[in-house]
């Protein structure tokens, strides 16, 4: 009888199913597009699981910054991304998400993204897309991924997914990263607040995602399934472009801009409080900010050549531009061919910047609504789940997300 409830108990911890992750980020989902365009896979989604009233992204409000801080459990100014565009004087180069030879070179990140977490203790991790997942972390990469491409769609996407989760167990993923832009794309295109583009746009991406959701339902696994956003979004009219030409002239300075905010790299260090007093007095809808102030970036020290001495910060709604994006603008060419587009990049506080987080799985409660939050926070969640150690220099800390646990702990 006792060697019989040995047996029954061996077998009932041999069948337990090891848990799966797949971290979706759906780019510039606005922490409000949900309720305004009850897109219904989604709704589905957070009625069977848990779903905070928004998520706050990490400074600066931008997206390889922010996917990096989600991907890692640490601000930008800790893990290196400082924004999407950025100087580093030891390289004497300018970071930038366009140059695929930067973007796939490990010397700019630092952390331990979650993939490379997984593989460093075993597991086996893949990406369709996911900043940092191209490059060499520590000299890892996850056992599956793909460059990154705009023009592979959503659905090839997904496929793919499936196809990963129908390897044999010991090739299996555990842990899988996946990215679509289109809000982003439509939100930069015709801004936030165009219905008709932005409502258009989501009912694809829903469409999409109600296939991926259904395909993993016949998966035999335990799955547990994470949908966040990177960061909002918030008009800009035309008439809102302030040329960073004419705000920096006769400043000596590298400045490397990235429409919500401009980093300057004085030539002379030494100089920071006469061109600070230089720059506040020249009126406009912006602000000029001391980096070793810490009203921003609070680790100064870390990544400090990346930081600059001094940001330039326009009002939200407003957009730094360089003499060439405003010709462009006039002549409706690149990125610019509306009257109103969008942007991101200002500071967390602005509630327009604000991002989605959901979250549904076995270990996940049902109909759970929770405050907002920081994205740090998700990592130690995550490896908490997947059985990871959690390292102890992250920003994030698993007892902010420990609610949503269905045995909380």
């Amino acid at each position: 009888m006792i060697a019989g409830v040995f047996f029954f108990c061996f077998q009932a911890l041999a069948q337990e199913k090891q848990p799966y992750v797949i971290l979706i980020s759906l780019d510039g989902y606005r922490y409000d597009y949900t309720e305004r365009f009850q897109p219904e896979n989604l709704v589905r989604f957070i009625e069977k699981g848990a779903a905070a009233e928004f998520m706050i992204p990490s400074f600066p409000t931008k997206t390889f910054p922010n996917h990096y801080s989600i991907a890692t459990g640490m601000k930008p100014e800790n893990h290196g991304l400082v924004n999407n565009a950025f100087y580093d004087s030891r390289k004497d180069k300018v970071y930038s998400i366009r140059d695929r030879s930067i973007v796939e070179d490990g010397y700019w990140y630092g952390g331990i993204p979650l993939w490379v977490l997984a593989e460093q203790n075993g597991l086996k991790a893949a990406s369709y897309f996911f900043v940092g997942s191209e490059a060499d972390v520590q000299g890892v990469r996850p056992s599956f991924y793909h460059n990154y491409d705009a023009g592979i769609s959503n659905l090839t996407r997904i496929s793919k997914v499936f196809e990963w989760l129908d390897l044999p167990e010991e090739e299996r993923p555990r842990m899988i990263t996946l990215y679509f832009s289109d809000m982003d794309d439509a939100g930069h295109a015709y801004g936030p607040n165009n219905d008709e583009q932005i409502s258009k746009r989501l009912k694809k991406l829903d469409h999409e995602l109600g296939a991926l959701f259904e395909g993993l339902e016949s998966f035999d696994l335990d799955i547990q399934i994470f949908i966040v956003s990177d960061h909002g979004m918030v008009n800009v009219p035309k008439q809102n472009l302030l040329n960073l030409d004419h705000i920096t002239e006769e400043i000596a300075a590298k400045v490397v801009n990235n429409g919500a905010m401009a980093h300057l790299y004085l030539d002379n260090p030494l100089e920071i409080e006469e061109v600070y007093i230089k720059l506040s007095q020249k009126e406009g809808p912006f602000n000029v900010v001391k980096v070793k102030d810490k009203q921003y970036y609070k680790n100064t020290e870390t990544y400090a050549d990346r930081l600059g001495h001094i940001l330039i910060m326009p009002d939200l709604g407003f957009y730094l531009g360089t003499t060439p994006d405003i010709v462009k603008y006039q002549n409706r060419s690149g990125l610019l061919k509306t009257d109103v587009f969008g942007e991101h990049g200002f500071s967390p506080e602005y509630k327009e910047m604000g991002a989605i987080f959901y979250a549904k799985g076995s270990k996940i409660k049902e109909g759970k609504t929770i405050k907002p939050f920081q994205n740090i926070h998700i990592y130690p969640l995550i490896a908490q789940i997947l059985g990871l150690p959690i390292p102890h220099e992250i920003d994030g800390d698993f007892e902010v997300l420990k609610e949503i646990l269905k045995d909380d702990k």
